[in-house]
């Protein structure tokens, strides 16, 4: 069944490469869904895709880049829109 998941992220997860480290984790697990800083210094994640393939990411958010350092992950379940096409970054 497809979902869609909600993530803030928190920690030092800007300017540490850690949305490229989402969107080639997201490609890599077949989902859908977008990555963008937001200006508090948390990042925003949205996926969508199958719930196994969703609860992955999540483990690999709380790792995050190298460079990284993960505090916390917020998530939010829901239905999935479908209206996300690809895995992107939003600058």
């Amino acid at each position: 069944m497809i979902k869609e998941i909600e993530c803030r992220v928190s920690g030092r997860v800007q300017g540490v490469m850690y949305r490229d480290f989402v969107c080639r984790r997201g490609r890599r697990l077949g989902l859908v869904g977008t990555v963008e800083n937001l200006t508090d210094g948390t990042v925003r994640v949205v996926a969508e895709g199958e719930e196994l393939a969703l609860r992955e990411l999540i483990k690999r958010l709380w790792r995050g880049s190298l460079l990284a350092r993960v505090e916390a992950v917020e998530v939010a379940w829901r239905e999935a829109s479908g209206t996300i096409d690809g895995f992107r970054m939003i600058r």
